[in-house]
């Protein structure tokens, strides 16, 4: 990834003094040629850095290497920093380097890079069967621009029975589940999600947003997503599991799958949550050779209607 290796070098060029091409290839096991491309890109971007030409030559940053990268414009340090967050594809190294990174930044820049850094969490696991959204939904840009510069915004929003209403919200954050982008965020009522493919318009205010002290957006989209999934999946059975079962209950289950402590007889407790009594015994029917459920008793009675039925119907 390109991205990695600009921000890499920019760390070797804050490190040492000077650095040549050659140690840069050495250092992040790419051709001379490369690495002279991604130094010349560097200096067009507006990074304040020259070369020394003949024996003993290299690139230097200007104002030596301690430099505090004022090259760099506003949105140029936000960018930079949003490979740093959980939603970025750069490596921990990388991440972790460019949070040390943030403190050579100009002062007025730091809090927008930070920021930016946090302002976005992944969860790949979508919920139920939702269509894949082909392409980034209208507002998505715009709403992440007001979650790092920390303004109120106006939303119109469209609800799922398709009533439109208008409210002013405090962005905190922006979660991408699966193929869909939620917006969490602080209005009048407390914390909301909204789902940004719903906003139907988009009006920053220069109001600043009142953040919770010591907020984390990643374990604030835990907790919401936690709530969602109970009230999805309300109905709750116990069984016990054969360890050798307990790795195709995880990928047939998901987060609705908890594995608890071993029993005496060498099985495994477990918790798997379901919408209701019928389809769940319908889900775990196939897996009885290693799964016993032993509650609740309805769930039970639907597995052995099942297993008659295809006695009945296979002999």
């Amino acid at each position: 990834m390109r991205t990695d290796r600009l921000v890499a070098i920019l760390l070797l060029l804050q490190r040492r003094e000077q650095v040549t091409a050659a140690e840069i290839a050495q250092e992040l096991e790419v051709s001379e040629r490369t690495a002279r491309r991604d130094l010349d890109a560097l200096a067009m971007a507006g990074v304040p850095l020259y070369s020394l030409q003949g024996r003993g030559g290299g690139w230097r940053l200007v104002g030596g290497a301690r430099t505090d990268l004022s090259g760099l414009t506003a949105s140029e340090a936000r960018a930079l920093f949003l490979v740093a967050g959980p939603a970025s594809a750069a490596t921990p190294a990388v991440k972790a380097a460019l949070r040390k990174l943030v403190h050579a930044l100009p002062e007025p820049f730091r809090v927008q890079a930070e920021s930016a850094a946090s302002s976005v969490v992944m969860d790949p696991q979508q919920w139920g069967s939702n269509r894949a959204e082909h392409r980034a939904p209208r507002f998505l840009d715009e709403l992440q621009d007001a979650v790092i510069r920390g303004v109120q915004v106006r939303l119109g929003y469209v609800d799922r029975k398709g009533a439109e209403t208008e409210r002013t919200v405090h962005p905190l954050g922006i979660v991408a589940k699966g193929p869909s982008w939620y917006l969490v965020c602080n209005t009048d009522a407390g914390r909301r999600t909204f789902r940004i493919d719903r906003v139907s318009s988009f009006d920053p205010t220069d109001d600043p947003v009142h953040r919770p002290k010591d907020f984390d957006l990643a374990e604030s989209w835990r907790e919401i997503a936690d709530e969602v999934d109970r009230k999805r999946t309300p109905l709750e059975i116990q069984a016990v599991c054969a360890p050798h079962g307990i790795g195709l209950l995880r990928m047939a289950l998901g987060a609705r799958l908890q594995v608890g402590r071993s029993t005496p007889d060498g099985r495994i407790e477990v918790v798997i949550r379901g919408r209701d009594e019928y389809v769940l015994a319908g889900e775990l029917a196939w897996q009885v050779e290693w799964l016993e459920v032993t509650g609740p008793e309805g769930v039970r009675d639907h597995l052995a209607s099942i297993g008659n039925a295809l006695v009945e119907r296979y002999g």
